[in-house]
């Protein structure tokens, strides 16, 4: 999902029309307390499992586009939201600095569209695996201190026999934790597992 963040609504709807053209579904916001607004609102926003990126205007009413950016940072979600700003010729300095902390990237306005949909992907892609990451973070915090030992000795090819021996423990218990830690981790082979975490 495209966010596009911009108080000119021209400038919108053309974006809007050229991410339509790109096979890219998008959604504008005419300030940033709007788009604010929306991402806190869990019943209103979920992350797009092909990747979310924001396209914002550096200078708005309200809000400018870096204040925003800085709280995206702070709230840790500029890997999941990758931003590339649209600047005026005497906001590029304000860019540069913005890319320097973490921004995915910066056109001046007037803009090559095709350069900008080009990034604009790249930003997706990133966002998408950003996503993945944290969903396989997630999934690993939930298996308790005896399944990741076993996860590592599984990761390390070793059968449940090896795994009992060297734990400690019995096979009926390995095949316990084997089969609670495929379930958590939602695959059904070690080298599912294996492809997940490498």
């Amino acid at each position: 999902m495209l966010h596009i963040i911009d108080d000119d609504a021209v400038l919108c709807d053309a974006l809007i029309w050229l991410a339509k053209s790109r096979q890219l579904v998008s959604k504008s916001y005419d300030s940033a307390e709007r788009f604010l607004e929306a991402i806190r609102n869990p019943a209103g926003f979920s992350f797009a499992a092909e990747g979310d990126c924001i396209l914002l205007d550096v200078r708005m009413t309200g809000m400018s586009g870096i204040a925003l950016f800085d709280i995206l940072e702070a709230e840790q979600l500029s890997r999941r939201l990758p931003v590339i700003f649209l600047t005026g010729h005497g906001e590029v300095p304000m860019a540069v600095d913005a890319l320097k902390r973490g921004a995915f990237d910066f056109f001046e306005k007037p803009f090559d569209d095709g350069a900008l949909f080009n990034r604009v992907h790249q930003a997706l892609e990133l966002a998408r695996q950003s996503g993945t990451l944290a969903l396989v973070h997630q999934r690993l915090a939930g298996l308790s201190l005896r399944e990741r030992e076993v996860l590592d000795l599984i990761l390390l090819g070793k059968m449940n026999k090896v795994i009992a021996d060297q734990l400690g423990i019995s096979m009926r218990t390995v095949e316990v934790h084997r089969a609670h830690i495929f379930d958590k981790m939602q695959v059904k082979t070690a080298v599912e597992l294996a492809g997940l975490l490498k």
